[in-house]
């Protein structure tokens, strides 16, 4: 299983910065839990986590 393209993730992100604070935080729910909404074997959590952005399935909100 490969990344998703950047562009789909931005769409759902306001910057790339925030893109990898929001992965980064799923990964590590990810590899605690040791599963994620996506059931792929031998995946990384990192990657698991961009797919379930890219795809809607993680819903966050930005402090303003």
């Amino acid at each position: 299983m490969n990344q998703p393209p950047l562009e789909k993730m931005l769409q759902v992100s306001r910057s790339k910065y925030a893109l990898v604070v929001i992965a980064a935080k799923r990964a590590r729910q990810i590899a605690e839990a040791g599963i994620g909404l996506i059931q792929e074997k031998g995946t990384k959590p990192v990657t698991i986590a961009l797919h379930e952005i890219a795809g809607g399935r993680i819903k966050f909100k930005f402090k303003s």
